[in-house]
């Protein structure tokens, strides 16, 4: 979300997106500076690892510094201002923390190069991630105990991380593909550490590899649906006849007026052409299907943000009241 008020952010999302078939969630806030930033809250979760900023980001430390506890207080700000607002809240929270594999390509050694070139530290890298996993969800379930809590893994790296095309330092080099048995086996480990909590893994590039993300056990999949492309439509088709959620990002992550969201049959349009194609019955689409921005909100005027949410919650009622 746009913005450094905690509390604001929070009101808006649990104001636009409260109710029976909506998701409101812990919004992120990295217009404060690192540390508030998708990379920088995921470290503040770390367990026994740690990290600094360094001009060329961030790098793994001996120790917790000023950077670490930043990041975990602006967290626990983040979450008292979330439990203040989800009094008596029953239903649906998503929660977002970077996965393991777009923590891996952006966190650096010592050396200075990404711990995604050492297979070690990537399974050190998981390890750490789970067990900070753990210890969020048992933090929110105490702080909303009606809650439901979905976990978001916001992986945008994934698919580059797939073919080999995250830069070294230098940038005259890119890392070696990792092998998709691996990328699976890290994801699968973050699905059991969530133990039943539902796991949805976010991409918003090109290529979202959704058969291997079934087959890491997630719950749900979140894309840009203007990313998609035909050569999508067999996977996505065995994702949802599997009962894979798909999240699909239908609304412009970035605006300034609010007035471009005039349409909310049409931002569906594509989704109920999608499933024509596959050939699916138009009674699975509100049961299979999630509306949502196309990525984060942060880069929107706050405004725009705020219609954004009221958008998917009209465009969601659109196919679900109409999807034919």
């Amino acid at each position: 979300m746009p913005g450094e008020d905690a509390r604001e952010a929070a009101r808006t999302v649990v104001g636009a997106l409260e109710g029976p078939t909506h998701l409101p969630y812990l919004p992120e806030l990295p217009a404060r500076g690192p540390g508030a930033d998708m990379i920088g809250r995921t470290i503040g979760l770390l367990v026994e690892l740690y990290a600094h900023v360094e001009p060329s980001g961030w790098r793994i430390s001996d120790r917790p510094g000023r950077d670490t506890r930043r990041a975990r207080a602006w967290l626990g700000q983040d979450l008292d201002a979330l439990e203040e607002f989800t009094q008596g809240y029953p239903g649906g929270l998503k929660l977002a923390v970077t996965g393991p594999w777009t923590l891996a390509a952006s966190l650096e050694r010592r050396s200075g190069e990404a711990m995604l070139g050492d297979a070690g530290a990537c399974r050190d890298l998981t390890a750490s991630l789970a067990e900070g996993v753990r210890a969020h969800l048992a933090d929110v379930r105490r702080r909303v105990p009606g809650a439901a809590p979905v976990l978001q893994l916001d992986e945008p790296a994934l698919t580059s991380v797939l073919t080999g095309r995250v830069p070294t330092a230098s940038g005259y080099r890119t890392h070696r593909a990792v092998d998709r048995a691996v990328v699976r086996d890290a994801l699968a480990d973050l699905v059991r550490a969530a133990d039943g909590v539902p796991v949805v893994v976010h991409s918003c590039a090109p290529d979202v590899p959704f058969a291997l993300l079934r087959r890491a056990g997630v719950a749900g999949v979140s894309f840009d649906a203007a990313l998609l492309t035909e050569r999508d439509d067999e996977a996505i088709g065995e994702a949802a006849e599997a009962g894979t959620a798909l999240f699909a990002g239908v609304v412009p992550g970035a605006g300034t007026t609010a007035g471009a969201l005039s349409d909310p049959a049409g931002s569906v349009m594509g989704v109920r052409s999608l499933w024509r194609r596959l050939g699916l019955s138009p009674g699975l689409l509100a049961e299979s299907v999630v509306i949502t921005p196309a990525c984060g909100l942060a880069g929107a005027a706050p405004g725009y943000a705020r219609a954004a949410l009221e958008h998917c919650v009209r465009a969601a009622r659109s196919l679900a009241n109409d999807p034919e």
